[in-house]
């Protein structure tokens, strides 16, 4: 891989150190690496690579210095604002947030499943939802071999997708503290509520997990539903999707796929009480996969359990692999 200079947006807050953890930890050629932030921020300084990088108020001005890729771990509005600004300072974009993943012409990426997409960008690339990204890398192989009928996915989403405030919350609710972020306490609790209801009853992120998983798979008729749920979880999404295929299959032939797909860790010999779970997907850049089986309900039906990371490989370890990718 050539040199090149990365910046990240953000860089004082959870994905922002994220981008800075996995930017160090797959050992990018970065020549130079700059940091910004909102001005409260500014000055305070990061380590990275064992060198301290301090964080720069966020201005206009700040990408007009020849960087190649900026990593944005911020609020959609301002990635709408500030994004396009980076372009035209001739950097190129990959941006976490909701803001720009459903316009047309931004691809939404995950490398292992369409990475031909990033030759059509024009300066901004979207990262995924952060159960979408694991959601397609299930689904796509068995596309590919069997083609899809229906996908019905319930998410089990923990407290680190809602950022700082979900974090707190989950400490003091264990103490007996009132919630300040979620609508009701979260220790000890299922919420069935994550974003904001739509009159149809759906929520924001489901209608954005439905809405990112067609257009990364290319389907944009593609039946499929969705419920999501913010459980009391630390790191680690997880994922229960029943799937119907359009042709008949074989559980093993299922789990060899699978098992060679990339980005995948199967994990499914109940025999030994092996299955995928948040406790140990945590820290991992792979989706985990296990309890394969059939949904005899329903023919060439299956059910599958994924887990993932949300910060790393539904969050960061994404955009930073599709850095990789444009090398």
């Amino acid at each position: 891989m050539k040199l090149f200079t990365c910046a990240i947006v953000g860089a004082s807050g959870m994905v922002g150190g994220m981008f800075l953890k996995i930017l160090e930890e797959r050992k990018l050629p970065i020549s130079k690496l700059y940091l910004f932030a909102s001005a409260r921020s500014a000055e305070q300084p990061l380590k990275f690579n064992g060198q301290d990088v301090t964080i720069e108020a966020l201005t206009p001005e700040v990408f007009n210095r020849g960087i190649d890729f900026v990593l944005f771990g911020v609020e959609g509005d301002i990635s709408k604002k500030y994004a396009p600004i980076a372009v035209k300072a001739g950097c190129i974009v990959v941006d976490n947030s909701s803001a720009w993943r459903m316009v047309d012409d931004v691809p939404l990426v995950v490398p292992e499943v369409n990475s031909g997409d990033l030759a059509a960008h024009k300066g901004i690339i979207a990262n995924p939802n952060c159960c979408a990204a694991p959601a397609v890398i299930a689904l796509k192989p068995l596309m590919d071999v069997y083609g899809l009928e229906r996908v019905v996915i319930s998410t089990y989403q923990s407290v680190s997708g809602a950022g700082v405030g979900g974090m707190n919350d989950l400490e003091k609710t264990l103490q007996g503290e009132d919630p300040q972020h979620f609508p009701y306490v979260i220790a000890g609790n299922l919420i069935p509520h994550i974003d904001t209801f739509h009159e149809d009853g759906y929520t924001g992120e489901e209608k954005k997990l439905m809405a990112e998983i067609r257009k990364m798979l290319h389907a944009p008729a593609l039946p499929l539903t969705a419920t999501t749920v913010r459980v009391p979880v630390e790191y680690g999404h997880s994922l229960s999707m029943n799937i119907t295929l359009s042709k008949e299959f074989g559980l093993q032939e299922v789990r060899a796929l699978l098992k060679n797909s990339p980005g995948i860790i199967l994990q499914d010999d109940t025999a030994s009480n092996l299955y995928p779970m948040p406790l140990h997907a945590a820290g991992t850049d792979h989706v985990h996969i296990g309890r394969i089986r059939r949904d005899d309900s329903c023919p060439n039906s299956l059910n599958l359990w994924v887990v993932a990371d949300n910060t790393r490989k539904g969050a960061a370890t994404n955009a930073v692999q599709i850095i990789e990718a444009l090398l």
